[in-house]
């Protein structure tokens, strides 16, 4: 099965500050603030939400198709995705701009104060999907991922009028579209991928129903962190399927996204939707026990164990010919 991944792919800068944000603000100050704040760390990793899919599904043997717009200075990151099993071919090269950069300076709380750098990736949107198509032999699913909202929309358009599945993952973009832009990206997914906040932001947006979203895509996957995962197809019962346990909580950064690599991998392998959310959700928690999207490593042997650990031993069976 060729999966294509159109999104962001960026490098995040990661900073620990020894305290509280909220110590430092001052309340009848807030309109005017201006905080410089001492960090004690800082890890560069490689990151963007397409990138790590799709540094996932090659983990999981697969060969994903990577789609989206980065600077001349993605040459090191182009070589670890190179050697981790993706495609890298399609990825388009900004003459002007550098590498998206997620910037983010997280407190003893865990609170976040972050910015996003775009850079290249507004050019996203200038990337034809068929020439791809051409090149690979033919598309069978583009997963849509955020991105440049543009891109999104002309990606959307694109798989529409050529026929090609598309899965939908709108995720942190909610926030910034408007409902009939919300309407036009889910509006006929084979998938359609949130979380639970996020399910409940796209009803408000379209002003849809729960119903009338399910009637508009294949299948909706909501996942619903430390519960697990849900998969509602309009005319069937509703199956949740439980995370996986953890051994240690280390980072979040990238854990949905691991979680659809493995959904993507399983979907490619002709798995079942239950035994694909099983493992998208042990592949979360591969990337929540490491200190970034990337970092994670696994043995097929040991993948299983934990896959039947967790689920039982026909769900490892199962997967078994595919991990080999």
């Amino acid at each position: 099965m060729r999966i294509a991944v159109t999104g962001s792919i960026a490098t995040d800068h990661l900073m620990t500050f020894p305290g509280k944000f909220a110590d430092q603000l001052i309340p009848d100050q807030l309109h005017r603030v201006s905080l410089s704040f001492l960090v004690d760390e800082l890890e560069i990793r490689r990151g963007g939400v397409a990138g790590n899919i799709c540094f996932g599904m090659g983990r999981l043997g697969l060969n994903p198709i990577l789609i989206g717009s980065v600077g001349d200075d993605f040459a090191d990151y182009r070589s670890w995705l190179d050697r981790h099993g993706v495609d890298t071919q399609s990825v388009h090269v900004s003459e002007l701009h550098h590498t998206a950069r997620f910037l983010c300076t997280t407190d003893d709380d865990h609170n976040q104060i972050a910015s996003f750098y775009t850079g290249a990736m507004s050019e996203a949107r200038s990337i034809e999907l068929q020439p791809i198509a051409d090149r690979v032999g033919g598309l069978d699913l583009v997963l849509i991922s955020p991105n440049d909202p543009e891109a999104m929309s002309r990606h959307t358009e694109e798989c529409r009028e050529r026929g090609i599945p598309f899965a939908a993952d709108p995720s942190q973009q909610l926030a910034r579209m408007e409902g009939e832009e919300v309407r036009h990206l889910i509006d006929g997914a084979a998938y359609l991928f949130t979380n639970e906040y996020e399910k409940a932001l796209a009803e408000q947006k379209t002003g849809w129903s729960d119903e009338e979203i399910l009637s508009r895509v294949g299948t909706r996957v909501t996942t619903l962190g430390a519960k697990g995962v849900r998969i509602d197809r309009a005319g069937e019962p509703g199956l949740h399927v439980p995370a996986a346990p953890v051994a240690e909580k280390v980072d979040p950064t990238g854990v949905g996204d691991a979680f659809r690599s493995g959904f993507l991998a399983a979907t490619g392998w002709g798995l079942s939707l239950e035994r694909a959310a099983q493992i998208g959700n042990l592949l979360a928690v591969y990337v929540l026990e490491s200190a970034g999207g990337q970092e994670y490593t696994f043995t097929a042997k040991g993948f299983r164990a934990r896959l039947g650990t967790a689920y039982g031993e026909v769900a490892a069976e199962e997967a078994r010919p595919h991990l080999a």
